[in-house]
């Protein structure tokens, strides 16, 4: 069984990264080359700090940046080589939760959970509403569902905008700093979700995440934990 997330031989100190306003993001250059391969079922953190390169694998994994040489291949496709309209399409089948939350700031918690479904699925109404209010249940976020982001804490953002990452229960789901300035036990809450229940083999979902560290309580509940050194991607025991 192919690996549901693959990198190789990719040069990250070539990747032309970019903000959310397209601007170039700035960032050192660092001399590195990533193969990895994560495996279904397992949680994977990668880490490393600002000029470590890190920060590229997310948008690499979503096809949103191109990797110079070598290739990034996610759920079996090379994103990046798709035509724009099938990337739109094909990443509706990874999960995303970018760093901060990348929530609509004019939409309630709950029509951001809506705002995916009603956009990117066939689903009645009805169906909608349905798998909003599991999600709704599943992430403790009943009582501000209805408020704007602006009037919820850092927790319940970032709760939301993994409840929308998870709406088309994908089988991957890829997370950039998830637990920044989260308490462990919130952390510990949204990694099981992520992982969306277990299995034989592990986690139901593939979980990939980046950032600059992760919570001490986490690291047993992670199968591989990495980190980008000089370069160099090296397993932390």
């Amino acid at each position: 069984m192919i690996a549901p997330l693959i990198y190789e031989d990719v040069p990250l100190h070539r990747v032309q990264r970019t903000t959310y306003g397209e601007l170039p993001a700035q960032s050192p250059v660092v001399e590195a080359r990533l193969t990895l391969h994560v495996e279904a079922h397992q949680t994977v953190a990668v880490l490393g700090g600002e000029a470590s390169g890190v920060d590229a694998l997310a948008g690499l994994a979503l096809g949103l940046e191109r990797a110079p040489s070598g290739r990034v291949v996610t759920l079996g496709t090379e994103i990046a080589g798709l035509a724009r309209t099938a990337q739109l399409a094909f990443r509706r089948r990874v999960g995303y939760l970018p760093a901060g939350d990348g929530l609509m700031q004019n939409l309630s918690l709950r029509d951001n959970l809506r705002l995916p479904l009603r956009f990117g699925s066939n689903f009645r109404p009805r169906e909608i509403e349905g798998r909003v209010d599991v999600i709704v249940a599943q992430l403790r976020l009943r009582e501000v569902a209805e408020l704007r982001p602006a009037q919820c804490n850092a927790e319940e953002r970032r709760r939301a905008a993994l409840g929308r990452a998870c709406a088309f229960d994908p089988e991957l789901i890829v997370l950039e700093e998830p637990f920044d300035g989260l308490t462990d036990r919130a952390a510990g809450e949204l990694l099981e979700a992520a992982r969306g229940g277990e299995t034989s083999e592990g986690g139901r979902r593939t979980v990939f995440m980046t950032g600059a560290s992760l919570p001490a309580l986490l690291r047993s509940r992670v199968d591989r934990q990495l980190r980008i050194t000089r370069g160099r991607l090296e397993e932390v025991r």
